[in-house]
């Protein structure tokens, strides 16, 4: 059976962390294959007062994971959700997300859906059930 592939959004990252049983069940199941930005593991890193113990779980949870840098095909996607979409207030980081899920073609899993919903581009997962 082909493993099924997402691009996920930090939030669910923290729910795996915190322990959150479904978004847990996503990164140790061989049905999936768990992708995220490189962004969301500045995000994760650059916490203010994170302990030596978080950020080794944080690490040990990331090398599981497929790590995406921003390539010229993701910058260009940025670009043109950023000129498109102008009139929206979302974050950088979030369009450079959606860049992501549209360059790589991977549907986006995220409980944060208003920052995303009205990105044509992109495919978003339904969100797991008890988040």
């Amino acid at each position: 059976m082909a493993r099924i592939k997402l691009l996920v959004d930090t939030d669910v990252i923290i729910d795996c962390l915190k322990g959150v049983k479904s978004a847990r069940y996503l990164f140790i199941s061989a049905r999936f294959d768990i992708y995220c930005s490189v962004l969301s593991k500045k995000e994760l890193l650059s916490k203010t007062g994170l302990s030596e113990s978080e950020r080794k779980r944080i690490v040990v949870l990331l090398s599981r994971l497929k790590v995406l840098k921003i390539d010229n095909e993701i910058n260009k996607k940025y670009t043109l959700l950023m000129n498109k979409y102008s009139e929206r207030q979302g974050s950088i980081a979030d369009y450079i997300i959606a860049a992501t899920a549209w360059a790589k073609n991977l549907p986006l899993l995220t409980r944060n859906k208003r920052h995303f919903e009205w990105i044509r581009e992109i495919k978003l997962s339904p969100v797991y059930e008890d988040a």
